[in-house]
């Protein structure tokens, strides 16, 4: 779905709003599951503590497509369209995290057993897909992104730093009468992050690129090309500083975090 689009859907009074509400955050139509949907996130949505724990792991589980044994949600977590979202055994999501799924041709959000997102992590589909496999930990403040049938593709044991940008699209800039912002998506098929890759804090990775199996990618780097299998990299642009097969040398990554 694109900008344009969701825009128009949120504008246009051809439709009453709880239309538009249900198409840009229900993904249904359904005035019973609407109404589920409300009680369910408005009721226990911002309950703390244990009891809140325990209450949106026996609730929760009707809004998805699919969710597996001893998932936990914390506190003040957004899901839009979560009919389009499968979620693995052993989920933890945070407090402020949001799961959108939305998109009028996308498959939506699958995520494995055993994936940690960190407090505020967000995870967004405007007509893209998002894979993310087991075991993969996802920094606090982390975006990842899937627009205009891009897919995002996180394989297994991946450790992702604090406010790391994945998959994020670029625009058309060709015309100069024309805004940036009006001249359309110029998507590069998605990102994928290769099994046991590590990508430090703060980084971004663009789209288009692939991180390989084992790599390291540095605090701060900025990916703009393929990043080989169990190469280390760093800077902006991040070039590669050497693999992890050969004679080491320091580079500092920032660890991810899960609190």
């Amino acid at each position: 779905m694109s900008q344009k689009k969701a825009h128009a859907q949120i504008t246009d009074e051809s439709q009453s709003a709880l239309t538009r509400y249900q198409n840009l955050v229900i993904g249904s139509n359904s005035l019973a599951f609407t109404i589920q949907y409300e009680l369910l996130l408005g009721l226990l949505g911002g309950l703390p503590g244990a009891l809140g724990l325990a209450l949106r792991r026996k609730f929760y589980k009707s809004l998805f497509k699919s969710i597996g044994r001893g998932v936990l949600f914390g506190s003040r977590v957004m899901f839009r369209h979560p009919k389009k979202i499968i979620l693995g055994d052993a989920v933890v999501i945070t407090d402020g995290c949001v799961l959108d799924a939305r998109g009028e041709n996308n498959t939506g959000i699958v995520i494995g057993d055993n994936v940690i997102f960190s407090q505020n992590a967000m995870v967004i589909c405007k007509d893209g897909d998002i894979r993310i496999g087991n075991n993969v930990n996802i920094g606090a403040n982390t975006g990842i992104y899937a627009v205009a049938g891009n897919k995002v593709d996180i394989a297994d044991h991946v450790l992702i730093g604090h406010y790391t940008y994945i998959g994020g699209h670029s625009y058309h800039f060709d015309q100069i009468d024309i805004p940036i912002a009006s001249q359309g998506i110029n998507p590069r098929g998605g990102t994928s992050i290769e099994e046991g890759a590590w990508i430090g804090a703060t980084a971004a990775l663009m789209d288009g690129v692939t991180i390989g199996k084992g790599a390291i990618v540095a605090a701060g780097a900025v990916v703009t090309k393929d990043v080989p299998p169990y190469a280390i990299v760093a800077g902006v642009p991040a070039r590669v500083i050497r693999y992890r097969t050969s004679t080491p040398t320091e580079v500092t990554v920032e660890s991810s975090s899960a609190g």
